[in-house]
């Protein structure tokens, strides 16, 4: 199994309870397809460089995980279903960094 980290903006408008159920629901596929969540951050409402599809902000979801290719190919059929995810990004990496937050609430840059 290899580790990646996906990456997820879904649209502006939705509630937090839309973005949590987007959040559980990318979850449990990863877990159901043999694969291993290992962390999950909440980026939030992040504004953009540039529209994308006419929208000006989106909530950014990051999963780090260990899985296989059957789990990639269920997430890019999944996501590309899903109407309320504007884009995504899967990252393969030879060794996950769980350490660092890119994001992190308190303020403290590293």
């Amino acid at each position: 199994m290899s580790y990646y980290e996906h990456t997820i903006i879904a649209k502006h408008d939705l509630s937090t309870a839309d973005v949590e159920n987007i959040k559980k629901k990318y979850s449990d596929l990863i877990n159901k397809t043999d694969g291993e969540l290992i962390k999950t951050e909440n980026w939030g409402l992040l504004n953009f460089a540039n529209k994308i599809q006419n929208f000006k902000k989106g909530f950014y979801i990051h999963l780090k995980f260990k899985g296989k290719s059957s789990t990639i190919n269920e997430i890019k059929k999944r996501v590309k279903l899903d109407d309320s995810i504007i884009r995504d990004l899967i990252v393969k990496y030879k060794k996950l960094n769980t350490e660092k937050e890119y994001f992190s609430k308190n303020g403290k840059e590293e």
